[in-house]
Formats: C-alpha cells, structure tokens, sequence
C-alpha cells in the first residue's frame, strides 16, 4: 500500500515537474521567439492598465527634512537685525511628517509642518505672514518647489501662536531606487 502511494507522489511530482519546464520554456523564449522578449510597456499601455492598478502605501516614503540654516525665521524691528531686545517675532518648526501612495511610476505625496511663531520684546497686534518652502529632490535635482506665505496674528494675552500648513498631491517619477528627500524650512528670501 506505501509502495503504490509512493509511486504516486513521485510520478505526480514528475508530472508537474514536466509542465513547469514546458511553461519556463515558453515565457523565456525556450527553442521559439517571444513576442515579450526584450519589450517595454508603452505610457499608453501603462495608462489603460491604470484603471484596474490600486494605489498602494509606499512601503519607503522619502523622508522629510528641515534645511539646515532654515529651522528658524526671527522678525526684527526695522534695522534692528540681531538685536534681541528688537525681537518681534519668531517662529520655528515643531514637526514634520508626510505620507506618500505609489501608482502607475508615480509617488504622490502628503506633506506638512507643524509649528509656532512666538511674540518677541517688540511685538504688536499685527498679522505676520511666516514664509515657508516645502521642495522635493529627486536624485539631487528639484522636481518640486513652492512657498507659502503662512499669515498668523497673536491675540493677547497670548504670547505664541500654532500654525499648520499641509501640502498635498505632489506627484513626482518613481520607478524604486531613486534617492528623493522632501526639504521644508523658512525662506524669507525666495
């Protein structure tokens, strides 16, 4: 009774032994030419494949960095640069984070600060607008780059005020192995 088992299982296994050598034949060319080999997918193919793709988590989503130098932005009193008794205000970046979905060669990303801009000696009752840059490098070249000018009033007797900016669907090429790093920081300058 084991024999005739054992007999079985082996010619099964040569069974499908047999089957999967036939089919690794005919995907990698075997003795005839394949329409695939060699062949890339056209955008157009890649489009009309979207439809049926879902997006999914990016299971690496670029990190997101403060720019050094760029981690704090101080308002003085005109001409007063420095001058810490001219302080007005001051804001600085508590948190960063963002989220990316990756689909059809693209990663789509979610990305936002969270931070305060704090009354100086020298401050008023007046709105400030904060400025603040997100960009996106790809392989060290910028493939996003924008800033908003965030407007935040302190209301006394308060002396600090929160603020949250959040950008969405920045969608930037990616096909894996690609160094991207999201920046954000103050930019008075830009």
């Amino acid at each position: 009774m084991l024999a005739v088992k054992l007999v079985k299982s082996v010619a099964a296994i040569s069974a499908v032994s047999l089957l999967l050598s036939a089919c690794v034949g005919s995907f990698t060319g075997g003795n005839s030419t394949s329409q695939l080999q060699n062949k890339s997918a056209t955008q157009t193919e890649i489009a009309n494949s979207a439809p049926s793709a879902f997006p999914i988590v990016a299971s690496e989503c670029p990190e997101i960095r403060i720019r050094p130098g760029a981690e704090a932005y101080a308002i003085y009193t005109k001409g007063q640069t420095g001058n810490a008794k001219a302080l007005r205000y001051q804001a600085v970046i508590d948190k960063q984070s963002r989220n990316c979905l990756v689909s059809n060669g693209l990663i789509t990303v979610k990305m936002g600060v969270v931070g305060r801009l704090l009354a100086g000696p020298q401050a008023g009752n007046d709105t400030v607008k904060v400025p603040l840059r997100f960009a996106v490098e790809r392989d060290s070249l910028a493939v996003f780059s924008q800033k908003y000018d965030i407007p935040i009033t302190i209301t006394p007797p308060n002396q600090g005020e929160e603020f949250i900016k959040v950008v969405e669907n920045v969608a930037i090429p990616y096909v894996g192995g690609e160094e991207i790093i999201i920046w954000v920081g103050f930019d008075p300058k830009g």
